[in-house]
């Protein structure tokens, strides 16, 4: 009789079997995270900004409250004219004439020897040449908008603008007061970020564990904190800014004690409707079976297992704290003079809008920069820390 069974050899049942190391939750979050492209730039975005903002001002000659009024208003990049080999002018948009060097280091503000405003002149001598700085067109330019706003004359001749420089002293150029931007921008990285970090610090440490404590002890007790938690909520937070400064100065503290007020009451809501479904799980049924204590069930099983959520709503609460500073700031409720936030600088910027556009400029981009690199982290993070994900 033919036998029509033979038993497969255990070799030819491993050969095909692919061999790997378990992942642990964490680990396959982090694997599923650096394959999103635009979190990962997320992530490096906001770690140099954080860089950038602790030691940047390191390196710098400037502090944020230094002024030099002859050097107000100077953009980032100039047109300058060729006076000698060594001379040359940066002509300010208030009819100043600026010495500076061929590299684009402002060197000297210029005293005019004769201001002849009638005639719309101011002559000058350098190196022993006459300069006149020709602003006579200026009251023409509505009827004729073909006309150059002003003439730089040396020894009777025209010049026209030698070349275009980069501002080598200040490279994001100067506010009305001669403060350089690039530090003052870096000053109100500081300060934003400080304040996310202590909405994030209150978040985790109110908001988790007083979202916690309500859902999992559900009944009266988590209507009572619900309560408590829209009532918070019906006072808006401007309000909060307002009646703070009554009591105490103005300034980041009044920000950070207002929305350290307000900001938790979110992410409260989020981890009691985390907790109310972690607690029907069996293995916290389990604890409760061999006589853990409350305490011990919410600190070691439901907020752990809530983490997740928690993580990527901190993120992505992270933006929203830097533009309501930046916003309080910006309406005059922020820090104060001569600190710099991006709500203040983006404020002073006003008033010169049209002259000086890149005073707004570079806080606005910063503010950008910053809330868009926390959203696509905060994103890439939802989609990695969610278990039906998994791949």
């Amino acid at each position: 009789m033919v036998n029509k069974w033979e038993k497969v050899p255990k070799e030819a049942l491993e050969k095909d079997k692919v061999m790997r190391r378990s992942l642990t939750y964490w680990e396959d979050a982090w694997r599923r995270l650096k394959h999103n492209k635009l979190s990962m730039l997320g992530l490096v975005t906001i770690i140099l900004i954080f860089m950038t903002a602790v030691f940047g001002p390191m390196f710098s000659k400037f502090s944020y409250e230094d002024q030099n009024l002859d050097f107000g208003n100077i953009p980032p990049r100039m047109e300058i004219y060729k006076v000698t080999d060594s001379d040359y002018l940066y002509i300010h948009a208030e009819y100043k004439a600026i010495l500076v060097s061929e590299k684009g280091e402002l060197q000297e503000l210029l005293e005019p020897l004769k201001t002849d405003l009638a005639k719309g002149q101011r002559v000058y001598n350098i190196d022993g040449r006459e300069v006149v700085l020709d602003f006579s067109n200026v009251k023409k330019l509505k009827k004729n908008p073909e006309l150059k706003r002003f003439e730089v004359i040396v020894d009777g001749e025209t010049r026209d603008i030698y070349k275009k420089v980069w501002n080598k002293t200040n490279i994001f150029g100067t506010d009305a007061h001669g403060r350089d931007m690039f530090i003052r921008v870096l000053y109100g990285a500081r300060i934003s970020l400080l304040v996310a970090l202590m909405a994030t610090i209150v978040n985790f440490f109110v908001g988790v564990i007083y979202g916690g404590v309500s859902g999992y002890l559900g009944g009266r007790a988590d209507t009572i904190m619900m309560r408590l938690i829209d009532l918070i909520s019906t006072i808006p937070l401007l309000l909060y800014v307002i009646l703070l400064m009554v009591i105490i100065e103005p300034g980041l503290k009044t920000i950070i004690l207002a929305m350290g007020l307000t900001f938790w009451v979110r992410m409260a809501r989020i981890v009691r409707g985390q907790s109310l479904s972690i607690k029907e799980h069996e293995y916290v049924l389990a604890a409760k079976t061999i006589g853990a204590s409350s305490r011990r069930i919410i600190m070691r099983h439901i907020i752990p297992n809530a983490m997740g959520p928690i993580i990527v709503s901190l993120t992505m609460m992270i933006p929203s704290a830097i533009f309501t500073e930046s916003f309080l700031s910006f309406i005059g409720l922020g820090v104060s003079a001569p600190q710099a936030s991006w709500g203040t600088l983006a404020s002073d910027a006003l008033g010169g809008l049209r002259t000086y556009p890149y005073q707004l400029l570079f806080p606005a981009m910063a503010i950008s920069i910053t809330m868009l690199a926390f959203n696509f982290l905060g994103d890439g993070l939802r989609d990695a820390l969610d278990p039906r994900l998994r791949k």
